[in-house]
This record gives C-alpha cells, sequence and structure tokens, in this order.
C-alpha cells in the first residue's frame, strides 16, 4: 500500500523541493531517514495496529496536511537558509533538530501502540487505550529517543557536526516528542462517542456525533505535530543565539 495519498505527493514534492533548494543532497537524504523509516515502521506489525483505524481520524497514507505538518517547517528553514546566503551552522542545527522532533514522535507513536500494557496519560497517570493522543508508554517513549538519536547520528555524519551537538539534538528532538504528548493531552480535539463510550479523533462514530471530551481543545492532531515541531525549534533557536 502507498504511504503517501495524491495530496501527501504533491506535498512531498513541494516540501522536498524547499529543502533541496536550502540544504541539497544532504537534507533530502535526511528527509529520506525521516520519511522511509517512519513508512517502514507503519509497516510493522501493521495486522495489531488495526485498532488504530478505529480511534485516528485519518488512515495510513499520508495526506498533504500531515506531510506539512512534518515537514513544513525544516522546509521553511531551507529556503530561508537558502536566501540569508550563509554558512551559518545554526540553520544546519535547526533544520536538523526540526527533522528529530518530527520523527522522535512519529517512532514513539508507531511502536508505542505496540506496548502490551495500556499507556496512561501524562498528568492525571490514568491508563487509556493504545493510540490514545496525550497518553505515553515506556516502550513508547524509549522509541521516541532512539527515533531522535537516529536523526541525529545521521546528521552528525551528513553535516560533520560534533558529538556535542549530535547529543544536544536528540535531547532537543525528544523533547519535541513530549511536547506533542502535552499538547495531545491538553489541546487536541477528541470526541466520546455516545454509542460505544470510546473516546476517539473522528467526529462521527458509530453514525453518531460525539461530543468533545474537552471543551478547550481546539487542535486536530496535524497542528499538534506542527505546534511542537515549532515550540522545539523555537526554544532551541532562543538558547542557541
Amino acid at each position: 500500500m502507498r504511504s503517501l495519498s495524491i495530496s501527501g505527493m504533491i506535498g512531498a514534492f513541494l516540501v522536498g523541493s524547499a529543502i533541496f533548494l536550502g540544504f541539497a543532497w544532504k537534507g533530502l537524504f535526511l528527509l529520506g531517514c525521516f520519511f522511509v523509516s517512519s513508512s517502514l515502521l507503519s509497516k510493522v506489525k501493521s495486522k495489531q495496529k488495526s485498532f488504530l483505524q478505529d480511534i485516528l481520524s485519518k488512515g495510513d497514507q499520508r495526506d498533504i496536511m500531515q506531510v506539512a505538518a512534518n515537514g513544513g517547517l525544516p522546509a521553511i528553514i531551507a529556503v530561508v537558509y537558502y536566501f540569508q546566503g550563509t554558512n551559518d551552522t545554526l540553520y544546519i542545527t535547526l533544520f536538523c533538530l526540526s527533522l528529530a522532533a518530527a520523527n522522535s514522535d512519529t517512532w514513539a507513536s508507531e511502536i508505542g501502540t505496540l506496548s502490551k500494557g495500556r499507556p496512561r496519560m501524562l498528568f492525571s497517570l490514568k491508563k487509556v487505550e493504545r493510540g490514545t493522543s496525550g497518553a505515553v508508554s515506556l516502550l513508547g517513549s524509549f522509541a521516541g529517543l532512539v527515533g531522535s538519536f537516529f536523526i541525529s547520528i545521521m546528521s552528525g555524519f551528513l553535516f560533520s557536526l560534533s558529538i556535542l551537538d549530535v547529543l544536544v539534538m536528540t535531547l532537543f528532538g525528544f523533547l519535541g516528542n513530549i511536547f506533542d504528548t502535552v499538547l495531545g493531552q491538553t489541546v487536541q480535539i477528541k470526541y466520546k462517542c455516545k454509542v460505544c463510550q470510546k473516546v476517539t479523533e473522528k467526529r462521527i462514530h458509530c453514525s453518531n456525533i460525539g461530543r468533545k471530551s474537552n471543551s478547550y481543545a481546539f487542535m486536530n492532531n496535524d497542528a499538534v505535530n506542527f505546534t511542537a515541531i515549532v515550540l522545539t525549534t523555537c526554544l532551541a533557536f532562543l538558547i542557541f543565539t
């Protein structure tokens, strides 16, 4: 099955073109590390993840909004880097770090759903169904840390970064996963089905319109992903400058 929908392919082309403009083949290769590894992980034990179709608002194929949520900021950084005409390593670090954050969250989600135990909400520690946004598990957290390190170490090889840079980037990438979890629990829209009482991202479930589980929630999953990456990158920018 294709990993991208038609709109997702268009989004991937636009993001890839922007990244190639700024960081040439090295940036494109790093983007490929994120996309290929995430796509492969989504296929691991896919039958065990079939229950997610009843929880998540979107299917296996990534659309243009999902591509923009994860690759939009790296693409923007690449374009700015190109027009700045500078060799400032800050832009390279922020670019790699933003992809590390995206990869950390994706790996945590793909692998964490395979955890044998039920995850817990980050603040209340209440046990919830696997795949619930804002929930954490030991397996998912470890996967997120490894996912961040994977992009960071590849960045080190591609852009000749120091070991310290790689370690700092790994921590910031994992911080992006934590931001995503916090936003997922607090401001991401989730609905409680009036028929089966299941909490899901789907507004319509069991042929009925669900009620919002949090009255103050206003973001969908794509917005949460994008915001988490932006927060991580902005924090890194403030610290590094």
